[in-house]
Parts: structure tokens; sequence; C-alpha cells
């Protein structure tokens, strides 16, 4: 996308909060699925799901499954319960909370090397994430609360994690507000009964078809829920940040060699 591509969406507010959701998400999850995801995970004898549900879930503090589940949103309430408490046999919550952010930071440091923006992309990030309110997004509030690091690289990752938090919690409020229930989200998106299956929900799945207008629909409910909190950003910054996200993304997800 070009300086130019990006001016088009700028002052359209959802348009600009449509246009950085998938950059977002991307560059704020890439760590989760990551080697460094993996160390951690072998590092404290975790399988399955137990090493991202007790790293991402750390910040709810030593809760029962169910409030995972309701924070999560997405996933099934067995196979929550399943990782989280045997998770919790293995290691604390503040353990969990430190080494997980770290995974997101070392793996920023390691993917991102080379990205000079770094240091100015963590800087608007930062103020978007300070003055975003936290009403009904217990995930995002928790990791905006875990200290950053001092350099720009680790800094930058962890607050796209925490932005990545926000969208997410927001798309939750927006899918229950638009009256489907979550599994019915993932059926009727882009990924259906195949992302339904990955997350733990077991067949038979119900038809959907009739249900794809409302899910469009609670994406772009998602986007105007966000909005305000680009509000903190002028128009030349929002083309920065967009700019840098751009080129972020082009460098932690390269395209595949033929």
């Amino acid at each position: 996308m070009s300086e130019s591509d990006n001016e088009i969406y700028v002052d359209d507010g959802p348009g600009f909060a449509a246009a950085c959701g998938p950059l977002i998400q991307e560059l704020g999850s890439g760590y989760m699925i990551s080697p460094q995801a993996r160390a951690f995970s072998k590092q404290h004898g975790l399988r399955g799901w137990q090493g991202y549900f007790v790293g991402r879930g750390s910040v709810l503090g030593d809760v029962d499954a169910d409030v995972v589940t309701a924070a999560f949103g997405f996933f099934p309430v067995d196979v929550v319960r399943e990782a989280w408490e045997g998770a919790r046999t293995a290691i604390d919550v503040a353990t969990a909370r430190e080494g997980y952010a770290e995974v997101c930071r070392e793996w920023g440091r390691a993917r991102l090397e080379s990205f000079a923006g770094a240091g100015r992309l963590a800087e608007l990030l930062g103020w978007v994430v300070d003055g975003t309110d936290v009403a009904a997004l217990p995930l995002f509030a928790g990791w905006r609360a875990v200290p950053l690091p001092a350099d720009d690289l680790g800094r930058m990752a962890q607050l796209l994690h925490v932005l990545r938090e926000y969208r997410g919690g927001m798309h939750l409020v927006a899918v229950v507000a638009s009256g489907l229930s979550p599994l019915q989200a993932i059926l009727a998106g882009a990924g259906g009964t195949g992302n339904a299956t990955f997350y733990g929900w077991e067949e038979p799945f119900e038809d959907v078809s009739g249900l794809v207008t409302a899910r469009s629909e609670a994406e772009a409910l998602t986007d105007r829920l966000v909005t305000p909190s680009w509000d903190v950003l002028g128009h030349d910054e929002r083309v920065e940040l967009l700019a840098l996200l751009t080129e972020a993304s082009a460098l932690a997800f390269p395209p595949a060699t033929p």
C-alpha cells in the first residue's frame, strides 16, 4: 500500500480502523505461533493450547477457567478449562505473564530486527493505547498494565499485542451485540468449519448460510467501535502509522519464495 493509498482511509474513521485492523491482528498475534512461544511452552512443560491460554490469560489473575472463557470468547468451555487448569499446575500466573510478554518482545526483536521505524511506531501506538477506554475489555486492560521494555523493538511488539487485544475484545462485543454466538461468528467467517474445528468446537455444525450478513455487520460494528481510539492521532500521524504498519508487516511476513 502506497502513501497515496493510505490517504484514502485516514479521514474516514471506520475505514481507517478497517485498514489498520488486519495489520494489527497479524503483527500483534504472530508471536503466538513462533519458535519463542514453543520454547516458552517447552520450558514450563506445557502442551497443546496450555501455553497460549495461560500466557495470554495470565493478566486475568488466578481465576476460574470460566473467567478465561468469558474474556477469550471464541473457544469452547471445556477446551479452555482443560488447558487452563492443566497449565496452572505447571506455572503460576505471574511467571506466565512475564514469560509470555517476553516471548512477544523477543519475537519482535528477531522478526523485525531491520525495521528502522520501530521507535516511531511504538510512540504512535503508545498514544493510542494510553488514550483508549478499557470498559468491557479485561484482556486489553490487563495487558496494558504490563510494564513495557526499554528497547524500541520490544516495546513496539508488546504494544501491537495490546492493541490486538483491544480490537479482539471489541470484536467479541460486536459479535454478541449483533445477535451471534461466538461459534456462529466463526462458522460464518472466512475460515468457516476449519476454524471452528481448530478452536476445538465439535461437529455437527449448524448451517450458518443465513448469518453471513450478520457476520459482516459484526465486523463493520467492530470498526465503528474501535474508531474513537484513533482520535488521538491527527491526519498526518494516521498516514504515518498506516505506512509504518504496512512496512512492518511486509518485513515480518515476506512473501514465500517460489
